[in-house]
């Protein structure tokens, strides 16, 4: 028996590409970005499993082409960009990969709150034209972290572990969701 056909959006980590080439026979697209629709529908074809990502449209026109396929999986939270409801009645299951980012988009976060809070890309733009000669007290005073209130719209996953960091600098954090979050209110010191 031969094995699966893989087609693959991108190029992504050789580890992964290892794993998939262990069970598969795999082929992926070779240039940034995406591969266009057409290109991307024509691949299809002959795949039994899509590794995609978001900005490929897996839509029911493809899937119509793709009488193969049998799996697609998204390697993003989200999955916005599958059409789902097509993928079911096909019989094609759709995977994702639910909290992978959480805390590396907290953390993204929080470095823009500090990059902008303390001036960083100010300072850094000085010195790449060559303008900063000495240092002076009123330099790039910023704004300090460190007890200030940040308002978080959405306390899911990310929300929370944005309020997670916020707690270690002191932050008043004021929150709005769709309800109210008692038990994170009582841990976390939320308003």
């Amino acid at each position: 028996m031969s094995q699966p056909s893989v087609y693959v959006t991108r190029g992504i980590f050789p580890e992964a590409l290892d794993l998939l080439r262990a069970v598969a026979e795999v082929k992926v697209w070779p240039e940034e970005p995406q591969p266009p629709y057409e290109v991307l529908a024509r691949e299809a074809e002959s795949a039994d499993a899509l590794l995609s990502m978001v900005p490929d449209r897996i839509d029911a026109a493809l899937m119509e082409r793709a009488r193969r396929l049998r799996v697609v999986s998204n390697m993003a939270v989200g999955y916005n960009n599958i059409d789902v409801a097509a993928a079911t009645r096909r019989g094609i299951y759709v995977g994702n990969t639910p909290g992978v980012l959480t805390e590396t988009t907290a953390d993204l976060a929080f470095a823009l709150l500090l990059s902008w809070a303390r001036r960083i890309p100010d300072g850094r733009q000085l010195v790449r034209e060559g303008r900063w000669r000495y240092w002076h007290p009123s330099d790039f005073l910023g704004t300090d972290v460190q007890g200030a209130s940040l308002g978080i719209v959405g306390l899911g996953r990310i929300g929370e572990a944005v309020a997670r960091r916020a707690r270690a600098f002191k932050m008043r954090v004021l929150y709005h969701d769709e309800g109210r979050k008692p038990e994170l209110e009582r841990e976390l010191g939320l308003t």
